[in-house]
This record gives structure tokens, sequence and C-alpha cells, in this order.
């Protein structure tokens, strides 16, 4: 059993920065790869960046790279999205995700989803 919690969204204007925070309630936290995931108005959900276990491993969608930084502190388990220069194109409900062990498996069997956090950029 576990649970994730996202905080940290809102509406900001372009150009503008957040940072999502990721609150994980999982034993082991430490052994899982942790993703973020974001789904915009009529659009499928797509991933965005994800960490590995040890946070040396970081995989980011192409559109957001230079402006998004994903990172982790495992004392606190909980996992951060720092987005920065924000555009209107990246408002979306944003998730994260769990899956324990490999990067790749937050792809195809994440064991944990959060509830989102709303994004909404301005132009």
């Amino acid at each position: 059993q576990g649970e994730l919690v996202e905080s940290g969204g809102g509406l900001v204007q372009a150009g503008d920065s957040l940072r999502l925070s990721c609150a994980a309630s999982i034993r082991a936290f430490s052994i899982y790869s942790v993703g973020w995931f974001r789904q915009a108005p009529g659009k499928e959900r797509e991933f965005v960046a994800a960490i590995g276990i040890g946070g040396l491993i970081t995989n980011y969608i192409d559109s957001v790279k230079g402006r998004f930084t994903i990172s982790r502190d495992n004392a606190k388990n909980t996992v951060y999205l720092q987005m920065n220069s924000l555009k209107p194109e990246d408002t979306a409900v944003y998730y994260c995700a769990a899956a324990a062990g490999n990067i790749a498996l937050l792809t195809t069997t994440p064991s944990f989803w959060g509830q989102g956090t709303q994004v909404t950029v301005s132009s």
C-alpha cells in the first residue's frame, strides 16, 4: 500500500516558474523510480520527466529539456519538478507515478499514481 500526493500547481503567466512536489507514503521509497506525466484537455496523458532510484539518471520529453528539472530527496520521500520559462502549452494536470526498480518501468507498470495538480499558464 502507498500513496502519492502532488502539490505546487497553480495559475501563472508565461515565463514564470513553478515547483511541483510529489510526496510519497511508500515503504522503501528509495527503490522506486518516479516520473511526472501530464494531461492537457482533450489530449492523452504524456510522459514529462523521470528520475531513477539513485537520482543520477533522469529523462525528459524534448519539449521541456532545458526548462524543467526533476530531483528527489529520499530522506523526505519527495520528488520535485522545477518548471522554469513556462509556456501556455505546458498547461495540464500534472501527475506523478512511481515504479519499483528501473526507470523504464514507469511507462509500463507503475505501481502508484497521484491524483494530479493543475498547472495553468496564461499567455
